[in-house]
């Protein structure tokens, strides 16, 4: 295994070459990694490192570690996220799992991408946020590999669940009378194993490298799914998930919700006004989940679009990072904002659903079973989402 140089911390009070030096380090940093750069964090030999800010010797957390002041403010936005994250995606799981009434097909979807939000917050966000804390990779060549890997099943899962969502919106509002060949349950395992086989290369290639920054001529160690040996394998490796994990699956989307509008408003146009009660009751509950869906579509392209941006932009720049105060504040927003879009589907739903809304409510607020039992029978022909 290869062990990170043991990192020698110079504090250095309001030095402004201090501060210019620990952002060039933490921009290089930014350069090598993967989308959202959860496998990122570095270690330097040259004891260079230190607060933007200013800290005192005894705020050091240890020998080898520093407080970073708004290292700590970015970390408790993480925390924000993860613990909102955690409420809204297990009462979700729960809301859908165990109300009667609300285990539905697109709820089941629903609720596998709550379990792959679950897994981003709980193993990669804390990891991601830790980088801001200290100053080397405190994970090793296990958690080097592992990390990415589970990052990349989580993003999978999240995109390939929406477009699964999709597909069944078109099912079930243009081709209605179509008999469905596989279960929900089926369909939602393969989405799980072809998110995980995605993931493979990420956990057999991402390693512990050493790079050398060119214009301070530092050392540092860091996680990174490629070693520093030319441009093109950055260039592959962030085309290559620009594509398949935002793109594709947003195009086919696309076209998904291209043929239900049409559908819709044909639907609409050939009802009479005075048609049956049931069937625009059924058309209004159709466009309201299909609506839903959208929104959970539209909340991932908006999330991941500026990690993307940013991940192709270092790439085809590889060379000459820029190491500009803006462009870190675009990064650790970006970072931020694709970790956001794990905990927000959950309080989307809220909105949009008063059935999940009032079940969601009663989950939360842990009613009891008997209660529970009493209300779910009542509510046996609530429409759900």
């Amino acid at each position: 295994m290869t062990r990170a140089p043991r990192a020698h911390v110079v504090i250095k009070t309001g030095n402004p070459t201090s501060r210019t030096t620990r952002l060039c380090s933490v921009l290089r940093l930014l350069s090598v990694s993967a989308v959202m750069s959860l496998e990122d964090t570095f270690a330097s030999d040259t004891g260079s490192l230190s607060v933007l800010n200013g800290t005192r010797p005894e705020q050091q957390l240890h020998p080898n570690f520093t407080i970073w002041i708004p290292g700590i403010v970015i970390a408790a936005v993480y925390s924000i996220i993860i613990v909102i994250g955690l409420i809204g995606n297990v009462t979700l799981m729960k809301t859908c799992l165990l109300v009667k009434s609300m285990r539905t097909v697109p709820n089941v979807f629903l609720s596998s991408l709550a379990l792959g939000d679950l897994l981003l917050l709980i193993t990669c966000a804390p990891v991601d946020a830790s980088r801001y804390l200290v100053d080397r990779w405190l994970f090793g060549r296990v958690g080097c590999k592992m990390i990415p890997f589970i990052q990349l099943t989580s993003v999978g899962v999240s995109v390939f669940t929406l477009t699964g969502l999709s597909a069944d919106r078109y099912k079930a509002i243009v081709k209605p009378l179509d008999i469905h060949r596989s279960s929900v349950c089926v369909r939602v395992t393969t989405i799980w194993l072809l998110s995980l086989t995605l993931a493979i290369p990420e956990a057999i290639f991402s390693d512990l490298h050493t790079f050398t920054t060119s214009h301070t001529n530092e050392t540092f160690v860091t996680c990174a799914p490629y070693p520093h040996k030319g441009a093109l394998h950055p260039k592959i490796h962030s085309m290559a998930f620009f594509l398949v994990f935002y793109v594709v699956p947003l195009f086919v989307i696309s076209v998904y919700y291209c043929f239900i509008a049409r559908s819709l408003v044909r639907s609409s146009v050939d009802m009479p006004a005075e048609g049956h009660p049931h069937i625009q009751k059924q058309i209004k509950s159709r466009k309201r989940l299909a609506k839903t869906v959208l929104v959970f579509v539209g909340l991932f392209a908006v999330c991941w679009l500026p990690s993307h941006v940013i991940y192709l932009y270092r790439s085809f720049h590889y060379e000459h990072v820029d190491t500009s105060l803006g462009h870190f504040i675009a990064s650790v927003c970006a970072r931020i904002l694709a970790f956001a879009n794990s905990c927000v589907n959950p309080f989307a739903l809220y909105m949009m659903s008063k059935s999940f809304s009032k079940h969601f409510h009663q989950q939360l607020c842990c009613t009891s079973p008997r209660r529970m039992r009493s209300q779910n029978s009542v509510s046996t022909n609530v429409t759900t989402v």
